[in-house]
């Protein structure tokens, strides 16, 4: 079900979608920054780069960073898509991110390594994951424009007291 009336049709608006994307994009990356800083300088485990580069890591922090702002620009070019093709988009995008967002949390726990860094990798790929999806679905919920049916727009307008048109004048 929808909020909008039978015969209506939804646009989406691309530069309010486009521009909440945007803004997804610099949420997920503060989202792994702040999770890789929560993850090393509070809990210790070594997450993408050794101790010896600190609590701020190495240049995989700025690639992590970066890589989390292109899955929420891409998370936006998906719902732009489904918005334009297909019925249901919010239910479509939805699963998907769900499925997506399982797959970047099990990946880091097939790996090699310790497993507090495992771990802590696959809770901050969930942070992002459902931060751009939360923010992508929403701004796309706001992005929606409404085509009324044309034959319910052009309905005359009457005064105040006037009669309808198919009461008998007498």
């Amino acid at each position: 079900m929808n909020q909008y009336a039978p015969g209506d049709a939804t646009d989406v608006d691309p530069k309010r979608l486009w521009a909440g994307g945007a803004a997804t994009a610099i949420v997920a990356a503060l989202v792994a920054v702040a999770g890789l800083l929560i993850a090393r300088g509070l809990f210790d485990v070594e997450v993408l780069a050794p101790k010896r580069h600190g609590i701020w890591g190495n240049a995989n922090t700025v690639t992590y960073a970066v890589s989390a702002a292109a899955a929420a620009l891409l998370a936006t070019g998906l719902m732009h898509v489904l918005s334009l093709a297909t019925p249901a988009p919010g239910q479509f995008f939805g699963w998907i991110m769900a499925l997506f967002i399982v797959i970047a949390m099990v990946l880091p726990l097939t790996l090699a390594v310790h497993i507090g860094s495992k771990v802590a990798t696959a809770l901050i790929n969930l942070a992002i994951g459902f931060a751009i999806a939360a923010l992508v679905s929403s701004t796309a919920a706001s992005a929606r424009r409404i085509r009324r049916n044309a034959r319910r727009d052009t309905a005359e307008t009457r005064q105040w007291g006037e009669q309808p048109p198919y009461y008998p004048q007498g």
